[in-house]
C-alpha cells in the first residue's frame, strides 16, 4: 500500500467513535492542503461516505478465487476435501460439491489435485469504490450481503491506495481477522475508547492485539468527561500514551446524527486533531 504515512483507527468494540475520528481527522488535514486518503475498511457496514459525501468516480468488483471441478478428469480420490480446513469441498462417489461461501481461497485443493482436475475461477464477493469528498481521496470496501469472509475485500480496498499521501484507515470494530487485515502494514494505530467498564475491557483486548502485531499505538478517549477514570489509570499503568481526549458535546452528537463532521469545524477541536496528527508523526519519525 502506497502512502507517506498510514494511520489506522481501531477499537475493541463498536460505537466508540472510530469513524467520527477518522473522517474528521481526514477533513482537518485536507483543509491544511495536505493530501489525504481515507479508506473505509469496515466493509460489512461502511458509513464513512455519510460524512465525507464523496462523488464516486470508479467502482470495481472485489473478487476471490474458488475451485471449479472438471468431472471428466476427477477420480474422486478426496484429497482436495481432506486438505480443506474449512469444509468447502465434499467428494461423493460421482461428484464433488463446492461450497463457495466457505472457501478461503488458499489454493490448497488446486495444488494437491493429482489429476489436475481443479481450476481456480473468480467469484465476486463485494465492491471497492473510489472518489473524492470534502477534499479527501475516498476509498471504500463493501462486502456483498450474505457473504461471510471480509478480509479479501479489505485487502483489495487498501491495495487501491496509489498516491503518496497521509492514509487514514477506518478499521472495523473488534480484534478478529478483519481488524488485523485492516491495521497490518500500517505505521501507527489509534485505539479509540470510552471511559466505561465495557470500553476498558475491549481496549485491553485491542492493546493485546496491536502489541502482538508490534505496531506502535496510542489511545484516544472519546466522551472523556463521562464515566470513570479506570481507562486513564489503565493507560498510565501500562505506559500507554493518551494522545487526545474528546469531551462529550451535544453538538457533536447532533452533527453525527445528520452526517455532519462537526469536530473538524470547531477551531479548537480542529487544532487538537492537527496536534494529534503531529504527535503520531513524531512517534513514527515522520514521512
Amino acid at each position: 500500500m502506497a502512502g507517506c504515512m498510514t494511520i489506522s483507527i481501531a477499537s475493541g468494540k463498536g460505537g466508540t467513535g472510530k469513524t467520527t475520528l477518522a473522517t474528521n481527522l481526514s477533513i482537518a488535514l485536507a483543509q491544511t492542503g495536505e493530501s489525504v486518503t481515507y479508506v473505509d475498511c469496515d466493509v460489512e457496514e461502511p458509513n464513512g461516505h455519510i460524512f465525507l459525501n464523496p462523488s464516486i468516480d470508479r467502482t470495481k468488483e472485489a473478487r476471490v478465487l474458488i475451485p471449479e471441478i472438471d468431472l471428466d478428469k476427477c477420480n474422486f480420490c478426496g484429497k482436495c476435501s481432506d486438505i480443506c480446513e474449512y469444509n468447502a469441498l465434499a467428494v461423493l462417489n460421482d461428484k464433488v460439491l463446492v461450497f463457495p461461501s466457505l472457501c478461503h481461497s488458499c489454493g490448497g485443493c488446486f495444488h494437491i489435485c493429482p489429476e489436475n482436475a481443479i481450476r481456480e475461477v473468480n467469484r465476486s464477493i463485494g465492491v471497492v469504490s473510489s472518489g473524492q469528498g470534502r477534499g479527501v481521496t475516498f476509498l471504500e470496501g463493501r462486502l456483498n450481503v450474505g457473504e461471510a469472509i471480509s478480509p479479501p475485500v479489505i485487502k483489495q480496498a487498501k491495495d487501491e491506495v496509489s498516491v503518496s499521501s497521509t492514509v487514514i484507515i477506518d478499521a472495523p470494530p473488534g480484534t478478529s481477522c478483519p481488524v488485523i487485515e485492516s491495521v497490518s502494514g500500517t505505521d501507527f494505530v489509534l485505539l479509540v475508547t470510552e471511559p466505561t467498564p465495557f470500553g476498558l475491557n475491549d481496549l485491553e483486548l485491542a492493546v493485546e492485539m496491536v502489541r502482538c502485531l508490534r505496531i506502535p499505538f496510542g489511545v484516544v478517549i472519546n466522551r472523556s468527561d463521562v464515566g470513570d477514570d479506570r481507562v486513564e489509570r489503565y493507560c498510565s499503568e501500562q505506559s500507554i500514551d493518551v494522545l487526545m481526549r474528546i469531551p462529550f458535546d451535544r453538538k457533536l452528537a447532533e452533527g453525527y446524527s445528520v452526517g455532519e463532521p462537526v469536530l473538524c469545524k470547531d477551531s479548537a477541536q480542529a487544532n487538537q486533531l492537527l496536534q494529534l496528527h503531529n504527535d503520531v508523526k513524531k512517534r513514527i519519525n515522520g514521512c
